[in-house]
This record gives C-alpha cells, structure tokens and sequence, in this order.
C-alpha cells in the first residue's frame, strides 16, 4: 500500500490499540490481542484492560486515557453500549482508525440504528477511518497483520477479499487453509457505517499485493459511488463481487442481517456490467475464478485448445464451449503436422484433441507443447481421467513444465477422486488452476476472456443530444403545481418533443366533432386514446380505438370510447380524447423505460412491448448515463432481437433510431433527477425510423 494511502492506518498501522483485551482465552478480546501477537506484526501492540497488569507478554494499560497521542488503529473489543464513549475517548488521542467489532447496531432496529449513526459521526468529525461495527476485522498477510477474532490465519498470497458478512469471512478463511489458498487483504466490512465496497476497492486497487479482488456484499448504500470506484479499479486489475438478496427471500434476510435494503437484482447486473466488474453466481465460482485470475495470464482471444485422453470429457467442454463466448478453433496446418508426428495414428487431431485413454505423461507434454505453439491458440484446458495408463503426478509436472513461461492461460480438470489428488496438488502448487469437471474450468476462462475484452474496449462514447431543457423544466412545474404524481398525456409528449424524441403529432380534443377537425388537419388515419389522468393503461380499459380513417369514423369512436369508459369505470374522470396520426403499419414494437433505483439511480430497461415483456420477461438493463456502446448492447442482448434483425423476409428494423431514444430518455433522467418514471410503450418501429406512440412520466 501506498505511504500516502487514506487507508494506511487501518491496514499498515504502526501502532495497535485492543480496547477489552482479556485474559480468558475464548473471549473476543483475548482472541484479537493473540492473532495480532502470532501474525508477526512488528509494531507497536497496545492492549488496554481495567485490571492492568501483563498479558501475552504485554503491559496493559488500564485505561484509554493513559495511551500516548496519535495511535494509527484501535480494534474494540466490547459491547456495544460502551462503544460510543471509548471512541469519543481515542479521538481525543487523535487516533486514526478503528475497527468495531461488536453487533447489535442497525440490524437490529431503531436504537442499534442510532447508535450506528452516532459512530459514523464522530469518525467523520474527527476524519477517523471507521470499519464495522459488526466487523469481523481485517488481515494484511504480507505486513504481519492480523487485527480480527478470526481463528483461522491463511497463508499470505495475491487474493484480496471483502465481505459483509463476517460469518462467511470465518468460513472462508477457514475453507482457504485446508484449501492452501493466500490472501493479501481480508477485510470484514460488517454494517459498513463510513467504510464501504467503494473505499475498498479504492484501496485494493492501488495495493500492489493484490492482483485479484473479490467482494461479497448484501446492500450499497452508494450505488454510483461503487459504480465510480469500480470503473477506475477495473481498469488495472479484475474485481470479482458475489451479490446476495438477489431473490425476494434472501432481500428480506439481507434487510434483517445488516438493516440494509438488498436493491434490485436488473439494476446490480447493469452496475456490475457496465463497471467491469465479474458477477460470480455462487461462492464456489468467486473461488474458481480467484484461482484463475491469480496464477495465469489472461487470454488475448476466444479461442481454446482442449486436450484429453476421453473422449466423454471432451464432448462436455465442447458442449460448454458452445454455450460461452469461447470457441473451439481448427489447429493449424503446421500444429497438425507436428500432432500427427508425436500421435498416434487412430487419435483425434481435431480440437478437442483426443490423445486416446493410453496416453503416458511424454504424450500430453509433446501435444501441449505443440498446441501451446500455435499462434491462433489463446489458452488451453488440459483433461485427465484417471484411466489404467494415465501417469497422474507425471502428466501434472509435464502440464508444470510444458506451460512455463508461455504467455498463454493454461487450465486442467482432472477427473477423479484420490487418485488424481496427487496431480491436483502439484498443479495447484505451481499455479496452474485444476478444477473436478470441465465446466468451471470452461466458466473460468470465459470470465478471463471478458475480463480480457473489458481491459481492451474502445473508449466509451457519450452523446450529448439536442434539447430544450427550459421548456422541459417549465412543463414539470406546472406538474408539480397540479399536486398530481403523473404528467398529463399533453406534457408528457410536450417534455418528449422539448428533447426530440420522434413523437408523432398528437392533439386533445373535447368534442367529437373537434375531433374530427383534429383528425382532418393531422391526415387519415388517426388513432384516438382516452385522455384521463387516472388510467395507467389505456389499452387494457378499452379506450383505445385505431386506423380510423374518416371523419364519421372519428366521431364514433370518439362517443363510443368516451361513453364505454363512463358506464364501465365510475372511478376514472375522462376529459376527452387525443387524437394521434397512426405510425407505420409494418412497425414492430418495442418499448423503453426508465425508473430509479434507490442504489444506483436512474435505470433504464429496454424490450419488445407486449407479451414478450408482460410475459417472457425479455428485458435488458442499464444504469443512465448511457454511452452509445450500452445503448448499442441493450438493443442486441434481448433474446428476441432477430425479431428486430427481420425474419421471413422482413426489413431489418431502424436500430439506430432504437438507440438515439435510449440515449434521449437516459438524458432526460440525468437531467431531471425529479423524474422518478418514464415509460415510452409502444414505440413503433420500422427500416426507416421510429415512432413514440405513447410517453408517460412520472414525477417524485
């Protein structure tokens, strides 16, 4: 960690202060002072205890009062009513951080809440770095530091880690040594009351221990603060986070363990997206993909090179394969001459390469070596199954040998049980990753390889679109002075034209025979719809009537429309109808929205309007602003999107147009944090342009 680090007191402390150190083993504050001394820190340890005396071979001061100025760190170790005067008590001795360990704050309701914020407030006042309280604690293995109740230490090593949840950091800490896994940093962020993902991150990035970062969290509080940091982390070194409360259940069981709200799963998935950072399913795959990220190089491509000796293996990866965004390539001309030299004549040259059941460790050094020198190769997965000639350690040390120095990633899967763990052992020892089955190994390098492609993006473009931002505030005062939450049909196609987007000409009419005259000057066909500020679909009450194409036709649809609403729905006030000229008959329809989350901000949703949203879900997300490669990524990542690309001889739709109204709509609620919703549904489009057939905006 940097000298000038704003988290080098907590994590290279010169000093150490533990508040409730105790003499019986057991108790947290005997655990805490007996990890610092065996962890092999070489500051200055400081236990602090009413009784005094020595303990572990320390002098004990009875007091906090009795500490010399300027400590860097102070763990407590006590409950949590007396948290709050003891801290107040290390400010005044200018210390500066401190990592609360005891529970019992805001997870715990209203008093636990305020006592929270009475901590986070005098960390700020008196610029002291606050972790926990409900803390764990933190380790840094590369400097001697062990500052936590955890019982078990690992080994030191290139991995950081953060979590939430100090329960899982104990299980995993005790995972990792019988696992032989290091760390650099393990970090306990408990309540998260000053200290957060964002601040780790901020710190982990710059920290040259570190070469993979992974989180797990339940709740952010500052979801663009985490987006900010990660876009700037991600950039020079892979973050892997595991988001829980990702269903109704674990969002409850989230809000109870720490008092947080768990968020909206569509809008971390666009956050983790759209700030490179890899979202792991489970915490089996963060671990998979440590593994790989901290020993093996990344790939420059997606292609993958698989040699096994069984052929059911094989066909699982391929399968795998097929199902990522790696691809299996054809060898070279030259890597097949060379394989048909040291092969056996009845073997599969042909990717995956089956070097057949009997082959010894000489055979799978001599088809890796060609492989690997093969320019259109960008990693390799070695499989093994524990077959009557496989030479099991031999092959590993050849896997060892033949993949040093290369430059490319190289993956094994040994299949099998205690017959393969030796060869594991000595692949894991000499970092190369070894996984039981073919498919995390697959999910692995795909992960790598997105990584790989988030480093080399092109620079994200923003656009800036043309608006009348005036006009649009105007409309939304004279919103908000009604006291109504929704804008009219009127103003919300007004703010829409206020931003170009491409509304078609729509006017409110009273009287059927207005609209009538409306319908003349616009040009048959128009569409007529129901104008009342209490319908949410105007569709699914029956107040939509389409392709009139005469004035008589207009009129009774007017009547017709007006009156239906009157007899079928007493608590809906109509006010008459807007008369819209018809879109493009051989227009599909797609749909945009925009709600704000109360993480991440504005977040926009785009799909095909109808059944394909209502019922299939078919939606992607992104949080605004938008760039034009997130606008361009969320028209194609719909699984109906070649309904879009046209079928059956179908034009292709205008995706362009698609696009710019993102864009717009993603201006819009960046400019106007007031907005709370924006559904523009339908949106008619074609392979000329799009039109806006309906807007509706929602005010705070």
């Amino acid at each position: 960690m940097h000298s000038d680090a704003p988290l080098k007191a907590l994590f290279e402390p010169r000093s150490v202060v533990v508040v409730g150190a105790s003499r019986h083993p057991g108790k947290v504050g005997h655990t805490v002072l007996s990890n610092l001394v065996s962890s092999g820190y070489t500051g200055k340890i400081l236990p602090v205890n009413p009784a005094g005396g020595d303990l572990l071979g320390l002098p004990v001061l009875r007091d906090v009062s009795e500490l010399p100025d300027g400590p860097d760190l102070a763990v407590i170790c006590l409950p949590r009513e007396k948290v709050r005067p003891v801290l107040e008590a290390l400010a005044a001795k200018s210390l500066r951080a401190a990592i609360v360990l005891a529970a019992g704050f805001k997870e715990t309701g209203k008093d636990g809440w305020r006592l929270e914020e009475e901590l986070a407030r005098i960390a700020r006042r008196r610029g002291i770095v606050l972790l926990g309280p409900n803390s764990l604690g933190l380790m840094n293995a590369p400097f001697g530091l062990n500052a936590s109740f955890a019982r078990a230490c690992p080994a030191s090593g290139n991995i950081a880690f953060f979590s939430q949840s100090g329960a899982l950091c104990a299980a995993i800490l005790d995972w990792a040594v019988s696992e032989d896994m290091g760390f650099s940093k393990f970090v306990s962020l408990g309540n998260k009351a000053v200290l957060s993902e964002a601040h780790m991150l901020e710190a982990l990035g710059d920290d040259p221990d570190t070469r993979v970062i992974l989180g797990y969290c339940e709740s952010v509080d500052n979801g663009q603060e985490l987006l900010s940091a990660a876009q700037r982390v991600t950039a020079k070194k892979p973050v892997v986070m595991i988001k829980a409360g990702a269903t109704p259940a674990g969002a409850r069981a989230a809000s109870n363990h720490t008092g947080s709200l768990a968020g909206s799963p569509p809008a971390y998935e666009a956050a983790f997206r759209q700030a490179g950072i890899l979202h792991a399913p489970d915490v089996e795959s963060l671990f998979d993909l440590a593994g790989a990220f901290s020993s093996q190089p990344l790939p420059k491509g997606p292609n993958l090179v698989v040699v096994t000796n069984s052929g059911g293996p094989g066909i699982l990866t391929a399968d795998a394969c097929e199902n990522s965004r790696l691809q299996l390539m054809r060898p070279g001309a030259a890597t097949l001459e060379r394989l048909r030299t040291v092969l056996p004549s009845f073997a599969s040259l042909y990717n995956p390469i089956d070097i057949i059941g009997d082959a010894d460790a000489a055979r799978y050094r001599a088809t890796l070596e060609a492989v690997l020198a093969d320019e259109m190769a960008h990693a390799v997965l070695v499989l093994l199954t524990p077959t009557s000639a496989a030479q099991i350690e031999e092959t590993a040390r050849a896997v060892v040998e033949a993949s040093k120095d290369c430059g490319k990633p190289v993956f094994a899967c040994f299949m099998g049980g205690p017959r393969v763990a030796p060869g594991r052992d000595i692949l894991v020892e000499a970092g190369v990753p070894c996984y039981a089955f073919p498919e995390s190994a697959v999910r692995a390098m795909e992960a790598m390889y997105a990584y790989h492609s988030w480093r080399s993006r092109a620079y994200p473009v923003e656009i800036c679109f043309r608006r009348d931002k005036g006009k649009a505030e105007s409309l939304l005062r004279e919103a908000r002075a009604t006291g109504l939450a929704d804008l009219s049909e009127s103003q919300a196609m007004q703010l829409a034209l206020a931003y170009e987007l491409p509304v078609p000409e729509t006017k409110f009419a009273r009287t059927s025979d207005e609209a009538a005259r409306i319908a003349k000057r616009i040009g048959f066909p128009v569409a007529l719809k129901i104008a009342s500020p209490h319908l949410v679909s105007k569709a699914a009450a029956g107040g939509v009537a389409l392709g009139l194409s005469d004035a008589e036709a207009v009129r009774r649809a007017f009547l017709e429309l007006t009156s239906r609403l009157a007899r079928t729905r007493e608590d809906v006030h109509v006010t008459g109808c807007m008369v819209q000229a018809m879109g493009p008959a051989d227009a599909r329809a797609v749909a945009v929205w925009m709600r704000r989350d109360q993480q991440f901000g504005p977040l926009l949703s785009f799909g095909l309007a109808g059944a394909y949203t209502d019922v299939l879900h078919d939606l992607t997300f992104r949080l605004a602003p938008l760039t034009v490669g997130d606008a361009q990524e969320m028209v194609r990542e719909i699984k109906t999107f070649p309904l879009l690309r046209g079928v059956r001889g179908q034009k292709p739709a205008a995706l362009g147009a698609i696009e710019d109204i993102l864009l717009t709509v993603s201006q819009i609620a960046v400019d106007f944090p007031e907005i709370a919703e924006v559904e523009l549904n339908p949106i008619l489009v074609n392979e000329e342009g799009a039109v806006v057939a309906d807007v509706k905006i929602a005010i705070a």
